[in-house]
């Protein structure tokens, strides 16, 4: 890693920092931080809930080995696809790792980054998350009932949860019931936030139009196929079988049903392209919605620099205290 000391050498005490880096899917997060991460000399923690999950990689545009060899790359690969790894979780390790790992680098700040807004939220608010493990009898028989019906049943009994949640948002619709069903509680009534005391940097990245991030996800769905992912998802359909949840997530689901001889390679490429494009859309509207992220083109010839510029003046106000 190539570090500059003669930043990171103002910080003689041992003070916990962050720099966040985040925005949609394709908008080229992954590059950006291992740029960054090797100028200070520091590690680079994923919040992408996907990419946790160990065998999942084409599909979740995983760091490569080469990219994961240039930087320490953290919460990457930690679970088998059968499990299922909670935002609480998720959190409890990242905390962990944002107050022990600084001491073995020099008290570099920690680079989060991802596209998950609520693992990122998870940490930078502090969210308090009920501790809540899955209930696995009780999630097959909400499976059962079908999404429309546990979204109506969630209307009624966390009216607050429902208004945040989108209704075809699986997920989220049963953890809230499983939280009110193993507690007796609203889940949005367990919830709030506990922000940390230890300075963050948000960087957002995006496209200058939506258009240009289309192409952006274009290509990427191209090299994915070139890489081989009808082919990993033909291998974890035949390891964990095709009813697995996660080969239901974006990338997986419309190559599972070209597998399965329900559409053709360029539809499953095309579903895929259309699906990503509605997901980055998603994002695009989380992640607007926090003041604190300061945005920057991602198609900027001198991006990196401009980034580095921003983060030296973050790593100096520390110093300074």
């Amino acid at each position: 890693m190539v570090s500059h000391p003669s930043i990171l050498a103002q910080l003689d005490t041992f003070v916990p920092s962050l720099i966040v880096i985040c925005g949609p899917t394709a908008s080229g997060k992954s590059g950006l931080a291992v740029a960054i991460a090797q100028r200070l000399g520091t590690s680079i923690l994923s919040a992408d809930s996907r990419q946790v999950y160990r065998e999942f990689d084409i599909g979740t545009a995983k760091p490569s080995l080469a990219e994961q060899q240039q930087v320490p790359h953290h919460l990457i690969d930690i679970c088998d696809p059968t499990e299922t790894l909670t935002v609480a979780e998720y959190q409890t390790q990242t905390q962990e790792l944002i107050q022990t790992l600084p001491l073995a680098q020099g008290n570099a700040p920690l680079l989060l980054v991802g596209g998950t807004g609520l693992y990122i939220c998870a940490i930078t608010r502090g969210l308090i998350i009920p501790r809540v493990a899955p209930q696995p009898e009780l999630r097959l028989q909400l499976a059962n009932l079908g999404q429309k019906q546990c979204y109506a049943m969630l209307c009624q009994i966390d009216p607050v949860a429902a208004k945040r949640i989108h209704p075809n948002d699986e997920i989220r619709t049963v953890r809230s019931l499983e939280v009110f069903y193993t507690t007796g509680r609203p889940m949005s009534a367990q919830q709030g936030e506990a922000p940390p005391s230890y300075p963050i940097l948000q960087i957002g990245l995006d496209c200058a139009t939506p258009d240009e991030l289309h192409q952006r996800i274009e290509r990427r769905t191209e090299i994915m196929v070139e890489q081989g992912l009808a082919q990993e998802v033909e291998t974890l359909c035949s390891k964990y079988g095709a009813d697995l949840p996660l080969l239901n997530t974006l990338g997986y689901a419309e190559f599972k049903h070209y597998l399965a001889g329900d559409c053709s390679l360029a539809e499953a490429k095309a579903q895929t392209v259309v699906h990503t494009r509605q997901f980055a859309k998603r994002q695009r509207t989380w992640f607007r919605a926090y003041p604190e992220i300061a945005w920057f083109d991602a198609d900027a010839n001198d991006l990196v620099e401009q980034v580095w510029q921003r983060v030296q003046e973050f790593v100096e106000a520390i110093a300074i205290g």
